[in-house]
């Protein structure tokens, strides 16, 4: 089975680099956020992890981030339980192990966290921190599908499309493919690009093509990019090029 673009160990990197964007967005003074830090607060333990990810307000330091993280996920907390899990998946701070990146990664999944079934789902399909198991794999991914992640819609589709973990099923694939697209997954958007471009499954339409490559192009999807590019060198009518 394939997964376009990205591997399971870059997938989860650029979720970090994500997650703690996210938290640096709303990041207030080191100082202060240290402080409830030190009081117990959660959240503000997962902040402060992301300033000493980012090196936001202090000098960067992974092995800081990796304690503050951990305090946090020791709480309960489920988003840093799934981002601890991630740490240990890259070695970010702590010895890597894929074993334990998968405990905290099923403790992060077992309290609903639809990242975490995400990550799950892709742990048992690569068999990283545990047997290969695509039928565990289904399981997770149509956890997180179930709960509007775009990346797990996409996985799902090309399970049922395949028939890999579940019975095939075109019209389920095509369900959760075109789910997938819609909620801005660039891997599921070029593809239906291609799909409207080459009439395959679907009345050719190379508006709809270009509207969809454009989508995924504009997320970073070099394929797509490249096969935008074709159709409008060939005047917007000419064959994609996969």
């Amino acid at each position: 089975m394939t997964f376009l673009n990205t591997s399971f160990i870059s997938k989860i990197t650029l979720f970090l680099v994500a997650a703690m964007l996210s938290v640096s967005a709303m990041a207030s003074d080191f100082n202060q956020v240290q402080r409830l830090a030190n009081q117990g607060n959660a959240e503000a333990q997962i902040e402060l992890s992301g300033m000493y990810y980012l090196g936001e307000g202090v000098q960067q330091d992974y092995p800081k981030m990796f304690e503050w993280l951990k305090k946090a996920a020791d709480q309960g907390n489920a988003d840093a339980q799934h981002l601890l899990g991630v740490t240990y998946g890259l070695g970010m701070g702590v010895r890597q192990d894929h074993v334990i990146a998968k405990e905290w990664t099923q403790k992060s999944a077992n309290q609903g966290n639809a990242e975490a079934q995400h990550h799950l789902g892709m742990m048992y399909s690569d068999g990283a921190g545990v047997r290969q198991d695509y039928t565990q794999a289904f399981k997770w991914y149509q956890k997180a599908a179930n709960q509007g992640n775009a990346d797990a819609q996409f996985n799902l589709s090309m399970m049922y499309s395949d028939g890999i973990g579940v019975k095939q099923d075109h019209v389920i694939a095509d369900k959760w493919f075109k789910e997938a697209a819609n909620q801005g997954n660039a891997d599921a958007q070029y593809l239906l690009g291609l799909f409207y471009a080459d009439g395959e499954g679907i009345e050719q339409d190379y508006a709809q093509a270009l509207e969809w490559l454009k989508k995924s192009a504009n997320q970073g999807n070099a394929e797509a990019q490249y096969n935008l590019g074709v159709m409008y060198a060939n005047g917007k009518g000419g064959r994609v090029v996969a």
